[in-house]
């Protein structure tokens, strides 16, 4: 039989989350924005046409790569595309148009790239600011300039719809600072016609703070980029996805290879870095950092074995780890064992036992992992 591990794709979950932030934004009403699904980086690890299937009722879906546009085309999806890095050299254009994809402008060559082009098909852009997250986008005394000559394009038929678009860095902790980046960005664009898009997962989760984005000052509807909170995991440290009626929608699953009496004084693993304090009951369970378990997972970090949490012990192997079987004394070998998802542990649980993030654990399951992907009846409810 196969290596018992496997990572599950909830596809009705990833349903349920969009409603979920569709709901959070009062959708239907007159001012609700367009949402983007960002299914970037094969759809946070859930893989891209899972993600794509999921989230069939949002009005768009954004990523990073051309391929991954090109796909999702192909596969159906017939609503708007948006690169989010937009592309990187002039060959790119010619594909952008002929599949309907939209590009983020962030740099004077990429502008350059589309004046000496000879498009057959006007794109749709957004042309962005950097207003304090210091990754992609024009400075601020540069923006105006550079949606001037987004316009030349838009008045020679190169450009269709052109707006604009800003990344807050500290959304998920820090309302000052993000309040500072949205005031950059109504000076900068002020005036300045077409779409808005600013709003991340934790902006958009954030009561009010979506509905208070488009202003007078800055015209246009409004989209905004929800990613991780549409995978069941939270962009806030201190709120759990479930707080907000989010479900996991990977969950990745082994079961027990082994169980024994560690002796009291014995330690389990490399290095050693768990040793008992008395005899106890250890268990072995089929999965390890070349599965995209984090290595520097501790003992202590929550995991879920014959539906009875307990935990990891001593270090991460390639191939294995080590569980407390104390806890689960029905426990044996071809035991269930959930390392997180549903019927474990949430995977930002796991991720804080950790010192990393849930998006670094999605995206990590590497292609050994085999996967079932559970389909949706239906899409699910209108949003």
């Amino acid at each position: 039989m196969p290596r018992p591990i496997l990572a599950t794709i909830d596809t009705e979950a990833l349903s349920h989350n969009l409603r979920i932030v569709a709901g959070r934004l009062a959708r239907g009403t007159v001012d609700s924005p367009g949402i983007w699904a960002v299914i970037k980086a094969r759809g946070y690890g859930h893989g891209l046409l899972a993600a794509m299937h999921g989230f069939a009722q949002a009005d768009g879906l954004a990523m990073l790569d051309l391929d991954e546009a090109v796909r999702c085309r192909e596969a159906g999806w017939a609503g708007p595309l948006l690169l989010l890095e937009g592309f990187f050299e002039p060959s790119d254009l010619d594909i952008l148009g002929r599949y309907r994809i939209a590009t983020t402008l962030h740099c004077d060559e990429q502008l350059t790239m589309l004046e000496t082009s000879r498009m057959p098909h006007a794109l749709d852009a957004f042309v962005k600011l950097n207003s304090g997250m210091h990754r992609l986008g024009f400075q601020p005394g540069e923006f105006r300039t550079a949606f001037a000559r987004a316009q030349a394009l838009q008045s020679a038929g190169i450009l269709n719809d052109v707006g604009k678009m800003t990344h807050f860095a500290r959304a998920d902790d820090d309302p000052a600072f993000t309040r500072e980046q949205m005031a950059r960005f109504h000076a900068t664009t002020e005036g300045l016609p077409g779409a808005v898009s600013v709003c991340n997962s934790a902006a958009t989760l954030t009561p009010g703070f979506a509905a208070s984005v488009v202003s007078d000052r800055v015209g246009g509807t409004q989209w905004v980029r929800p990613g991780i909170c549409l995978y069941g995991s939270s962009p806030f440290a201190h709120q759990p996805a479930d707080s907000f009626g989010l479900r996991p929608a990977m969950t990745l699953s082994a079961r027990l290879i082994h169980t024994h009496v560690l002796p009291a004084g014995e330690a389990i693993g490399y290095g050693q870095t768990f040793r008992a304090d008395r005899a106890m009951r250890v268990g072995v369970v089929a999965c390890g950092y070349a599965d995209g378990y984090p290595r520097h997972a501790g003992t202590g970090t929550p995991i879920t074995v014959a539906g009875v949490r307990t935990r990891l012990l001593g270090r991460v192997s390639m191939d294995m780890l080590g569980v407390d079987l104390e806890p689960v004394p029905q426990a044996h070998v071809g035991s269930d064992v959930v390392l997180w998802g549903a019927g474990g542990p949430s995977v930002d649980e796991v991720a804080l036992s950790c010192g990393t993030i849930g998006y670094e654990l999605l995206t990590a399951i590497t292609p050994r992992v085999p996967r079932r992907v559970l389909q949706a009846s239906s899409s699910g409810d209108p949003l």
